[in-house]
């Protein structure tokens, strides 16, 4: 009896010492996480000229405030650091150095606008910290053979380009093409993927491009220049600030081309409003995401889960406002990412799963779309459908487009 009891105690003491390294073995922490928490860093344009995406943040940090009231992710609560940047870029090395360097979070989240994640690019991936769902479409931020440290969460701006230039060589073949697009990778993109997706007629349909750059006053002065140069579809590649200005523009100028704008400047609350309903009828833009406003999601579960989250956490936002719809998504996405993170919060494990999500259903996606990555195919969007507004909110039309080709 006494070897049985001895040889039981072995085994138990064996076994507990097993479980005990299993259990340690399956915990692995880099800077940033730990039993109780997972620290994240972000920038945010809560003044200066673009302050209208500080609602992203607002929104995020609510919605993280959300999932903590919850008890967190895998029992971990989300830290979530946030600093001004004023969206210029020296600003956000700035912060996010502190960000890295001082607050030591396990990676950055979100870091708002092409020019601030072109700026801290190198430096995040040099230290190997993630630079993630970055909020820009810019092709150069989904190149994970050259920066695998950095994914982008917004569509590609070069696959939205292209599926602008399937549109119009389909309904408008022999347009003359006048495009105004913003001095910078994201404007550069937009022109890059339209000229693409046009092939060999993109020489003699393209008859005017004109830039402006973010610190300029208004774009006047560019959307005379193209209506004097024969344009008969405005191609516009800017932000709400600035797509606002051209709209009123094109009613001073009693100039009605066909208007095709980006995704980025589409927000009905930031864009559409402040330059006018009336005047904004027959917009054509894309979506991926489903338009709080509409009345054909009412009754959907995610638009209810969305406006009750708006109410409880968040009831001074607007909950038409798509800026914040967005915001929730992105939340939502690095939710699941970092459930599938189970207990290894390694950078490495990280960035790992962002690149390993297979058909997943964001809650506010329009239906048929889905989230699908790859270690060689960072892309989060790349779904989307064309919508056109009519005086009061978007109206979607045609069939979901997947641009299958590369990301730029």
């Amino acid at each position: 009896m006494t070897n049985r009891r001895a040889f039981l105690a072995a085994t138990t003491a064996l076994a507990f010492a097993f479980s005990a390294s299993q259990a340690l073995a399956q915990k692995k922490y880099d800077t940033g996480a730990s039993d109780t928490e997972i620290k994240i860093g972000q920038t945010v344009p809560f003044s200066g000229p673009y302050s209208v995406y500080a609602n992203i943040g607002k929104t995020q940090a609510a919605y993280f405030k959300m999932i903590n009231d919850q008890g967190g992710i895998n029992g971990r609560k989300i830290n979530l650091i946030q600093y001004d940047d004023a969206y210029s870029p020296p600003k956000t090395v700035e912060q996010v150095r502190k960000l890295v360097e001082g607050d030591e979070v396990l990676f950055t989240f979100q870091l708002i606008g092409t020019a601030a994640n072109a700026a801290v690019q190198k430096y995040l991936n040099g230290k190997k910290v993630p630079q993630l769902l970055a909020s820009t479409g810019a092709a150069r931020f989904n190149d994970p053979q050259n920066y695998p440290w950095t994914i982008a969460y917004n569509p590609n701006y070069v696959s939205e380009g292209r599926i602008y230039a399937k549109y119009i060589l389909k309904e408008h073949p022999n347009a003359k093409i006048g495009v105004l697009y913003q001095n910078d990778d994201m404007g550069r993109d937009y022109l890059a993927g339209l000229k693409s997706g046009l092939g060999d007629k993109a020489a003699s349909m393209i008859v005017g491009e004109v830039s402006y750059e973010v610190t300029d006053p208004t774009v006047d002065s560019q959307v005379v220049k193209l209506k004097s140069m024969g344009v008969d579809v405005f191609y516009d590649a800017s932000t709400p600030k600035f797509a606002a200005q051209a709209i009123k523009k094109l009613a001073d100028l009693g100039w009605t081309p066909v208007h095709i704008l980006d995704i980025n400047a589409s927000p009905i609350s930031a864009t559409l409003k402040p330059a006018g309903l009336d005047i904004s009828k027959g917009i054509i833009s894309t979506q991926y995401g489903k338009e709080p406003g509409d009345p054909q999601w009412k009754d959907d579960p995610g638009v209810k889960a969305f406006f009750a989250f708006m109410d409880k956490y968040f009831p001074e936002g607007d909950k038409l406002n798509t800026v914040n719809t967005y915001a929730y998504s992105v939340a939502e996405l690095l939710t699941q990412v970092l459930k599938q993170c189970g207990d290894d919060l390694t950078r490495e494990n990280v960035m790992k799963q962002v690149a390993n999500i297979k058909g997943y259903t964001p809650s506010l996606a329009l239906p048929g779309i889905k989230i699908n990555t790859g270690p060689n195919d960072f892309r989060v969007n790349k779904q989307m459908q064309m919508m056109k507004f009519n005086g009061e909110r978007w109206e979607l039309f045609g069939p979901i487009i997947e641009d299958t080709g590369p990301s730029g």
